[in-house]
């Protein structure tokens, strides 16, 4: 295995030296590739501010991330928005697909703006459907759909770049339990079928029972971190909720 993304001492703050607030404090861990990582926390704890950093829509304080060999906390411009488009995949809360685009087309918007073939855009967008089981909407706008086949569009179009990392904020944050666990089972598969490395944050336990990996984040800094091990997923979900008991959070709040 090798190392997909590297955190080191990590620092966000924000306010002035009269009101400062710590959301990021010296966290560092990393991330091997073909991983699928969660990241838990209550609100507040700082979970999100990371998971900005880490897709540079916030800059950090202090400290350096690295995806792949390439520190991103250090380029600007046209470098960054090419690093974004070609080597990060997004999965967002509210899908953020484009109404006036079929499923087709979001997926392939992505590849047009690279300039892929045609072809080779039709090949992958199919591929890809297949895995996820979106094939009978590919050619429905997203009013047609249920917010559980938004997601696992929204989901292809994160990984139809082949992107070195996919983020997920709160992916099942809007989709009932039914459409939850088709979604967490699409990624999966993304994960395990396509070697896709997934970093997720969630606040929900069921959710992050999914992932081999996760991380716990309180005030800022890093609680815990289990693995999943030989564990089924149902003993994994048992190991999270005690973790998030000690944490300090109600059981109301994981599940």
């Amino acid at each position: 295995m090798n190392e997909i993304l590297k955190l080191d001492n990590v620092e966000k703050y924000y306010g002035n030296k009269a009101n400062l607030t710590k959301a990021v404090d010296k966290i560092s861990f990393s991330v091997e590739k073909g991983e699928f990582v969660g990241i838990m926390g209550a609100s507040g704890s700082g979970k999100t501010t990371l998971l900005n950093c880490i897709s540079t829509i916030d800059r950090v304080t202090a400290g350096h991330i690295y995806v792949g060999d390439k520190d991103i906390t250090t380029i600007r411009g046209n470098e960054l928005n090419k690093f974004r488009r070609e080597e990060l995949g997004f999965i967002f809360q509210d899908f953020n697909l484009l109404d006036t685009l079929t499923g087709y087309e979001n997926i392939a918007l992505a590849l047009s703006i690279q300039n892929v073939k045609p072809k080779e855009i039709d090949s992958r967008i199919q591929e890809v459907a297949k895995r996820l089981g979106i094939e009978e909407v590919l050619n429905k706008y997203s009013y047609q759909m249920s917010g559980g086949q938004k997601q696992r569009v929204a989901a292809a179009r994160a990984l139809i770049t082949n992107p070195k990392l996919i983020l997920a904020d709160e992916p099942t944050g809007a989709l009932d339990s039914k459409s939850s666990r088709y979604l967490l089972e699409s990624m999966k598969e993304m994960n395990e079928g396509l070697a896709a490395t997934i970093l997720m944050v969630t606040h929900d336990a069921f959710t992050a029972s999914y992932a081999s990996r996760v991380i716990f984040i309180k005030d800022g800094k890093i609680f815990n971190e289990i693995r999943r091990g030989e564990d089924t997923r149902k003993q994994f979900f048992n190991r999270i909720i005690e973790v998030v008991t000690v944490l300090g959070g109600s059981l109301n709040d994981a599940l």
